[in-house]
């Protein structure tokens, strides 16, 4: 991990403690997490705990194992890297902490109902983490001072790059989005940094394509500062990001819900406009020269 991104991480930490304990099992967890170096294997049990928050409280050691795809032994180790004798006395401080009890409402909502509750619980660790502004305005200077921009997402991460290369095209001269994987991707990278880019956006949700991580790397050896938007601070991105912002998804459905990372573009993209000073100008040209064509239905 870099230093940025653990210093980052650091100020995120503070923030939630000045917030106030988070009320959200995800963030309990994250918490727990933070401070600790750890392994690849251990960063990936994190992030499969936190992304299974609700139900991790109640898992065997092997339950666990198969849930991030480790072995049982690695589960103990990680167990013990958190300061615990083992996974059941981390098991045990699980059950104390991280659960938030089910109120009766809660209890009558379909599971549909409770699918948006949980991106609810997602805004509002979002809202937290957002007190200390500074990581996303550091980003934003970051984006805004590269030319060309490149944004990247693959996969269930496509919409959200591609989101972001349409509002940020519009105050942001030059942004090249990257959402088709391939071997023409670095050609990509290499002619953006021969044009003077000097960033690259990345969006990376689950599953994380192991193309995705790939491509940072080299984009990485090819001098970019790499500014990562993902759904933990475990997400495989994270040792090939400088800047990790981390915005967690739902997982209550059979596929994903990422309303939290797609708010945090967007917050991204505000703090990029402030370091962009033609911003307002060239908005309100675009407005100009769509009322010119009747582009929208008024």
């Amino acid at each position: 991990m870099s230093a940025d991104a653990s210093a980052d991480r650091g100020a995120q930490t503070s923030a939630d403690e000045g917030a106030g304990v988070p009320d959200s099992p995800a963030a309990r967890l994250q918490a727990l997490f933070e401070g600790h170096r750890l392994t690849p294997t251990q960063r990936r049990i994190a992030h499969s705990m936190v992304r299974r928050a609700a139900d991790v409280p109640f898992l065997s050691s092997v339950e666990l194992a198969e849930l991030a795809g480790v072995s049982q032994p690695s589960v103990t180790r990680f167990a013990v890297a958190l300061g615990f004798d083992g996974y059941p006395a981390l098991r045990r401080h699980l059950r104390e902490v991280a659960p938030v009890e089910q109120t009766a409402d809660s209890r009558a909502y379909n599971e549909y109902q409770q699918a948006v509750e949980a991106e609810i619980e997602n805004l509002k660790h979002l809202a937290q983490v957002l007190a200390d502004p500074r990581p996303v305005q550091k980003a934003g200077r970051i984006l805004a001072a590269s030319r060309p921009l490149l944004v990247l997402g693959l996969r269930a991460a496509a919409s959200q790059a591609y989101g972001f290369a349409y509002f940020a095209a519009k105050v942001h001269p030059d942004v090249r989005l990257l959402h088709e994987g391939g071997t023409m991707i670095h050609d990509r990278i290499d002619a953006a940094v021969r044009a003077g880019a000097s960033a690259l956006l990345c969006f990376a949700l689950p599953r994380h394509p192991r193309e995705v991580v790939d491509t940072l790397a080299y984009a990485k050896e090819a001098g970019l500062t790499v500014v990562s938007v993902a759904d933990s601070a475990f997400a495989p991105v994270a040792k090939v990001s400088d800047l990790l912002l981390p915005a967690a998804v739902g997982t209550g459905l059979a596929f994903d819900t990422a309303c939290a990372p797609m708010l945090l573009g967007r917050v991204l993209l505000e703090a990029m406009c402030d370091d962009l000073p033609d911003a307002q100008a060239r908005l309100e040209e675009f407005d100009a020269r769509a009322a010119a064509r009747g582009l929208f239905v008024e």
